[in-house]
């Protein structure tokens, strides 16, 4: 209809219909096609697909309990259960790589020459749009996580942008002082996004034992807990750096996707929402041109620091 707010985003080079993706790891497409059949393919809820992220080696991941809710969020500790690089090219990436939309790969290593043979291994695929790198990993040659060192951070982008021209996305954690500090070394090393925030450090314990309830000890808290926190990140991160940002923590309505890009991000990632409603998605990116056309906002791209939704100031 006339006025109809425009939901297409560019994000790194990759062309999108709409600025709403999943996070890592909270939507499995090929579970999903398995039990409702091409109808996922038809009504797929998010413009680009991020998948699981693999490592090089299977992983069977952490013992159960995995999960633990919390009044205002999810606990998990899944720990990266996967196939494996080579697992996951020949079994998962034929079946992903006939989603509607374009397949960001989410990656994560203990060393660079462990980063480097996933990113070769995943980016030489046409398949693939782009790779995600999670950084929250120690690296096993200097024992720091990658993540929270901007200086580790900054060599392995240095080290892996040289291996392809697809986009090389960071994923941050939150857990450090100053994660603008990490996307500027993400930045300087040759990075082509940002994407934030990860869960936060989180545990639970038994009502009965008193004893850690997730088989893992501890696991990382996400959900609308962490929300506040995301958007904090946001702000700060949207300031330091130049780079595109994929903004995630808590999202659950066109609101809270809103708030999102006014906070500067350009694309909106739903994570924990999507376990409670698998079209989650959908209704987000709904309700958020409902919000884009009652706040007079002609598209996405404009819903930025200056739109009715930023903070007084800003």
């Amino acid at each position: 209809m006339a006025g109809d707010p425009d939901l297409a985003v560019s994000f790194a080079g990759l062309e999108l219909e709409h600025p709403i993706v999943n996070g890592s790891g909270t939507y499995d497409a090929i579970a999903a096609r398995r039990v409702f059949g091409d109808a996922v393919l038809e009504r797929f809820p998010f413009s680009a697909f991020v998948s699981k992220t693999i490592t090089l080696e299977p992983r069977a991941g952490n013992p159960p309990p995995r999960l633990f809710e919390t009044p205002s969020g999810l606990i998990n500790s899944i720990g990266l259960p996967n196939k494996g690089l080579e697992g996951f090219l020949a079994k998962d990436l034929p079946a992903l790589g006939d989603l509607p939309v374009p397949l960001i790969v989410s990656v994560m290593g203990t060393s660079h020459e462990d980063f480097a043979r996933l990113v070769s291994g995943v980016a030489a695929r046409d398949e693939v749009a782009a790779v995600e790198l999670n950084v929250s990993c120690p690296n096993v040659h200097s024992g720091l996580i990658v993540g929270e060192e901007p200086a580790e951070t900054r060599a392995l982008l240095e080290a892996l942008r040289g291996l392809t021209e697809k986009p090389l996305i960071v994923k941050l954690t939150p857990n450090v002082a100053h994660p603008a500090a990490v996307a500027i070394a993400a930045q300087e090393g040759g990075a082509d996004g940002i994407c934030l925030i990860n869960t936060l450090k989180a545990a639970a314990m038994h009502p009965g034992s008193g004893r850690p309830w997730l088989g893992g000890g501890r696991g990382g808290l996400s959900g609308p807990a962490v929300r506040p926190v995301a958007m904090q990140q946001t702000l700060a991160v949207a300031e330091a750096v130049s780079l595109p940002l994929i903004a995630m923590g808590g999202v659950a309505t066109g609101a809270d996707a809103l708030e999102m890009l006014a906070a500067g991000a350009r694309l909106v990632g739903v994570g924990t929402e999507s376990f409670r409603d698998p079209l989650a998605g959908e209704k987000v990116r709904v309700e958020l041109r409902e919000m884009l056309a009652k706040s007079g906002i002609p598209s996405a791209a404009d819903a930025g620091l200056t739109s009715p939704a930023a903070p007084a100031g800003a």
